[in-house]
């Protein structure tokens, strides 16, 4: 994708949080290219130049691949102006730890110029070799949709949301090795990346701030509350989420109502972008798991609605992701709307069984929606598809990776 990017367009920024993978992708892009001058900004001396001749630093007759960008945000402005007198695709290929710098600055300087790419941690189906096409083939086939029996279990899949998607944490095995990986990218993404892009002055209250937030992931982010938790101002508190957001810690999913009814909550929900990053956060492990009183639901809800933000990043479809709520408690997990205005419900649950009231949240959006609502389901941790009435199926949860996006299976 970021080759036909560069191809098509004079800058490619490529977006994510630190250890996903981003230097290495666009380095080996870079590769393919002919006089290449691949920069890194991590390395003091090329920071210093960067920040002392910003318009010499970006002159480059061929492609010129910067990475970490957001450590000289004066690059931007040269590169713009760059990329505007020289009109051809492929001059410059970008990284960044800040959504800020491919969402804001460049899109805004240079329209239909410029491609930003979201790369999250490593989704299952990458991690397993799976076709990843959920969202696709559920729109494509409704409740037609189908899978073969799942060996997977609940704790199967729990142990898959502790891993995460970072490739190191993939890599190592469960344990101290995991725990010493994701204990480190904490402390980076608080003393280097936020402080980078806003000079906070107390990292302890980000930490903490971060301990409460994989406490609610999942769960509606209500900044009262949570300012409550942390004993910080609601403004503080405010401003401290959109930096964790900028970064790629967390996703608000914003509340859908499509003006269906007034008793929807307006309020986002929160997730944690990766589901173990989150369950290192709130002292989870597989063994605490097995404990019938662990919070492992949240966990779960998590990791799925994680999966499926990361194939709207590559799925062929115009789809956008929501959350529904009311205020008589009925919700749908997740909500995702078609450009054409069909809606697909998804509800999660971490039970190896399920049950008709699984589906009380469906079928209310069913009755609202009428001919819109083209199928629901419920993910669930059993083995079996079922049917549950008129457009509404239960499927296991490793439906999200082992559906194509097309096919029949």
């Amino acid at each position: 994708m970021t080759l036909q990017a560069l191809a098509d367009t004079r800058v490619v920024v490529v977006n994510g949080a630190r250890q996903v993978g981003k230097s290495t992708l666009a380095s080996s892009i870079a590769n393919q290219a002919e006089g290449v001058l691949q920069l890194c900004l991590d390395d003091p001396a090329v920071l210093a130049a960067a920040e002392e001749d910003p318009a010499g630093f970006v002159k480059h007759d061929g492609l010129l691949m910067i990475d970490e960008v957001q450590r000289a945000p004066q690059l931007l402005l040269p590169i713009t102006n760059e990329a505007g007198r020289h009109p051809r695709a492929g001059r410059f290929l970008l990284t960044g730890s800040a959504r800020l710098l491919g969402l804001r600055d460049l899109p805004d300087a240079l329209p239909g110029r410029t491609e930003s790419i979201e790369l999250w941690p490593l989704s299952q189906g990458e991690i397993d070799n799976a076709p990843d096409g959920f969202v696709g083939h559920v729109f494509t086939h409704g409740a037609d949709t189908t899978i073969r029996p799942c060996p997977l279990r609940k704790y199967d899949y729990v142990d898959r949301a502790l891993r995460g998607g970072y490739p190191e944490a993939v890599r190592r095995a469960p344990g101290r090795g995991r725990n010493r990986f994701f204990d480190s990218c904490i402390t980076d993404l608080i003393t280097r990346d936020v402080r980078q892009i806003s000079g906070i002055g107390r990292p302890a209250e980000m930490r903490r701030l971060l301990s409460v937030v994989a406490a609610r992931m999942a769960g509606l982010a209500v900044v009262q509350s949570m300012a409550g938790d942390v004993s910080l101002p609601r403004t503080t508190l405010s401003r401290y989420l959109d930096l964790l957001e900028l970064v790629f810690v967390i996703k608000r999913v914003p509340a859908w109502s499509s003006g269906l009814t007034r008793r929807a909550v307006s309020t986002p929900k929160l997730i944690v972008t990766d589901s173990g990053l989150g369950g290192r956060l709130i002292g989870m492990s597989p063994e605490r798991a097995r404990d019938l009183t662990a919070p492992v639901g949240p966990l779960l809800e998590n990791f799925a609605i994680g999966e499926i933000a990361r194939q709207l990043t590559w799925a062929g479809e115009p789809v956008r992701l929501f959350h529904y709520r009311d205020r008589d408690q009925v919700e749908v997990d997740v909500v995702l709307e078609h450009a054409s205005g069909e809606v697909i419900g998804i509800e999660v649950k971490a039970g190896e069984t399920v049950r008709g009231d699984d589906f009380r949240g469906l079928r209310l959006l069913a009755a609202r929606l009428g001919a819109r609502f083209r199928a629901g389901f419920v993910l669930y941790t059993g083995e079996q598809p079922l049917p549950f009435g008129d457009k509404l199926k239960a499927l296991p949860m490793a439906a999200l990776w082992m559906l194509d996006a097309t096919t029949g299976s």
